[in-house]
């Protein structure tokens, strides 16, 4: 095996391809703020585009798999890991939401691990979604997940057990994967189990079968031992599948044996002259953060998502209001904040279900579109340069309408939603963005980012 000083030192330690925006951009901030600088692209980056940054230890794509069909990914992830894997790094990693957001027809992890088994051919796929720095814990296989002062199991998860495409019901997590493919013997390493003696399988199991070994982690040793067998194990296992606990778990087990040094968290950037802040999200966490930023200062603009189910020009309408709506707030000293709703009960919610009918993954394409239309005509004309897109679904669809090709990290706020410089050939580059899941984040997030995080 390749001494792992060796590979810290030489080349990228991981390529990773999230289903997802903003958990796309959480890998980043950890390896990041670990001081492993990393780049996350929109789209598969270029030759051209990886020369520019020539000493990169983590180079991420984002997309939007969380919402696709199996068919769409049979369509897209071969090619793309193919790609990533040409980069030769130690781990590839398909990174998933850290509370498990799928189904065996939407954003199906059990597909693209087949995918991931048929370019990488591991022995068995180490599934780590556990990341205690979140409040994400995995206790003899089941998930755990923090939600205001208590922690829920995933199943009984307040916000996580009413998502609107894919509500979770099963909090094994073997099982919620085993579930998503006919292909997969599913099966857990235990916090007891979990030792300086345990190591991943060097060798298929079955060779016509997949093996996927979901890792308890709960506290800062479970997660150091985690990333023990991920990286030790790399060779034999070089795709891995989690959340961002993937790169936590690395980033403990390279600092605790002294492979890199731990650096102090960076601090903020400084407030904001302006700011704007779209959310497509329905979480009672964006519900409580958008109350917030109403009753201090925000300028709270409701935008009428039932619009993407008319015609276009009612679209081109609607966006057009809210636009006008953002730029009167700006002339008025006010940040923007546009919302399709204030948390799962708002009647929103359950009109603009009713206008898409059969087409709700479509509508909510069309919605995040929307929205980063009004994102992208609001900073051109106002000259604003930080941004907030709330929903991690929202953040994939809002965040290609900007012409930006890549992201690195400035400033940390909570785990999982920090401050982001934006890289492009246009005007947008240089600007200031956040990209928050819908159940991230404080009450008082985004006046956080407007005072341009970093700790408080």
């Amino acid at each position: 095996m390749a001494d792992p000083k060796d590979s810290i030192a030489d080349g990228p330690v991981v390529a990773w391809y999230a289903d997802d925006f903003t958990g796309a951009a959480a890998v980043m901030e950890v390896l990041t703020f670990a001081g492993l600088p990393a780049m996350l692209f929109l789209e598969p980056p270029t030759q051209a585009q990886l020369a520019k940054y020539p000493n990169l230890k983590g180079i991420g794509v984002a997309s939007t798999a969380r919402a696709q069909s199996p068919e769409w990914m049979d369509a897209e992830l071969p090619e793309i890991f193919a790609q990533l894997a040409a980069l030769k790094p130690g781990l590839l990693h398909y990174k998933v939401c850290s509370t498990l957001d799928s189904s065996p027809q939407v954003g199906s992890i059990g597909r693209a691990i087949e995918i991931g088994v048929a370019q990488a051919a591991p022995a068995a796929v180490p599934v780590l979604i556990a990341a205690p720095q979140m409040r994400r814990y995995q206790s003899f296989g089941h998930l755990f997940a923090g939600f205001g002062d208590a922690v829920f199991r995933l199943d009984r998860h307040p916000v996580m057990a009413r998502h609107p495409i894919t509500p979770m019901k099963e909090s094994d997590v073997a099982k919620h994967i085993a579930l998503q493919s006919n292909k997969i013997d599913a099966r857990y390493l235990t916090l007891e189990e979990i030792s300086e003696e345990v190591h991943l399988p060097v060798a298929p199991a079955k060779p016509e079968r997949i093996d996927v070994v979901t890792l308890d982690c709960m506290d800062a040793a479970t997660e150091s031992a985690a990333g023990r067998l991920l990286w030790d194990g790399r060779d034999a296992n070089p795709f891995v599948v989690g959340s961002q606990g993937i790169e936590y778990a690395l980033v403990r087990h390279w600092q605790d044996t002294g492979q890199i040094a731990k650096v102090d968290a960076p601090q903020g950037i400084g407030p904001a002259d302006r700011m704007v802040v779209v959310s497509g999200s329905v979480s009672p966490t964006t519900a409580d953060q958008i109350a917030w930023a109403k009753a201090n200062g925000f300028a709270g603009i409701a935008f009428d998502a039932t619009c993407v189910c008319q015609t276009p020009d009612d679209l081109d309408k609607e966006i057009a209001r809210t636009v006008a709506a953002c730029l009167r707030a700006i002339a008025q000293g006010r940040d923007p904040l546009v919302y399709t709703a204030e948390g799962p009960d708002d009647p929103a919610v359950e009109a603009f279900k009713t206008a898409a009918a059969q087409n709700l993954s479509e509508a909510n394409q069309k919605t995040g579109e929307a929205l980063g239309r009004i994102l992208h005509q609001t900073l051109t004309q106002s000259g604003v340069r930080r941004a907030v897109v709330s929903g991690g679904d929202t953040s994939g669809h809002a965040t290609r309408q900007l012409g930006i090709y890549a992201l690195t990290a400035l400033a940390p706020t909570i785990p999982g939603a920090a401050l982001f410089q934006a890289h492009a050939e246009g005007p947008m580059d240089g600007l200031q963005l956040a990209l928050k899941g819908g159940q991230m984040g404080s009450h008082e997030y985004f006046g956080w980012i407007r005072n341009g995080g970093g700790p408080q």
